[in-house]
């Protein structure tokens, strides 16, 4: 990995939706850099949480369009990763990495 993985997982996303998701069917969402790939995700997640992953699903979003007044902006692209883990491990979001 060439990669740091402190600069990898940016933060957990805590939505109603992704809760759901990690009570029945152990998937976790994250915001990543967007540079990351699936095997520096998986990686970042494994050595900071200390658990295995099943596998690694990520998309790029696009930014929403702001305005403020009259003018108008775009918010960047992000990337999102819902990490599946393998049966037995559970990980412990509300905490900061």
């Amino acid at each position: 990995m060439s990669r740091d993985i402190n600069s990898v997982l940016l933060r957990p996303i805590l939505t109603e939706k992704s809760l759901l998701h990690k009570d029945k069917e152990n998937r976790y969402s994250f915001v990543v850099d967007k540079a990351a790939a699936k095997g520096d995700i998986r990686l970042a997640v494994e050595k900071l949480y200390k658990v295995k992953v099943e596998k690694v699903c990520t998309a790029v979003l696009p930014g929403k369009e702001r305005r403020m007044g009259r003018f108008s902006g775009q918010r960047p692209d992000w990337k999102k990763a819902v990490i599946t883990l393998k049966a037995g491990f559970k990980i412990d979001t509300t905490e900061a990495a």
